[in-house]
């Protein structure tokens, strides 16, 4: 059990459907995509599992007031700057050093290819393993796995689905912004 106790969450409508933001005491620990009921339960099931606490149903929560308003600036474009308290206890070793150096180097509207990114961390030649964190990552969105892309200029995949990374990348200006 970590020693912030509850976690709160709440699901809020965006841009990309509707998303769990979940918070200790520590910070954001987990984002959820296509929050739809039964992907829901399914992400509180494992939040109850890897956190040893009961996820609590809080919207009004002051610890999520801030991930809230900045998402929210975030999808209306007028804010490209996320920087939030984060709890990185739901990834560790090299995923958590992967994750923590795309938090922190590949800003709003750029992107980096897996193999890049391995090797800031001083791994090169495991763009695999950079694939598998950016597939763990859980907290998308804030920490931007929307913007690790193949060297070849292929999207490369996403957890929340290609539709929805095409569209974060849109909104930060790299992609077109599709027609329909």
């Amino acid at each position: 059990m970590n020693s912030n106790g509850v976690v709160e969450w709440a699901v809020v409508g965006s841009d990309i459907g509707p998303l769990l933001l979940a918070a200790t005491g520590t910070g954001l620990v987990s984002v959820v995509f296509h929050a739809r009921p039964e992907v829901r339960v399914k992400a509180l099931g494992q939040l109850r599992t890897r956190l040893g606490a009961e996820p609590v149903e809080s919207p009004g929560s002051a610890r999520l007031a801030e991930p809230i308003r900045r998402l929210a600036a975030y999808f209306a474009g007028s804010s490209q700057e996320l920087s939030l308290d984060l709890d990185w206890s739901l990834t560790s070793g090299f995923n958590r050093q992967v994750l923590r150096e795309l938090a922190t180097g590949v800003p709003y509207g750029t992107v980096v290819g897996y193999g890049e990114l391995a090797g800031r961390v001083g791994r090169p030649g495991a763009a695999q393993a950079v694939g598998v964190a950016m597939a763990s990552n859980p907290l998308p969105v804030v920490v931007p796995c929307h913007r690790v892309v193949e060297s070849d200029g292929g999207l490369g995949g996403f957890g929340g689905g290609l539709d929805t990374k095409r569209q974060l990348l849109a909104l930060e200006g790299v992609l077109p912004q599709p027609l329909f």
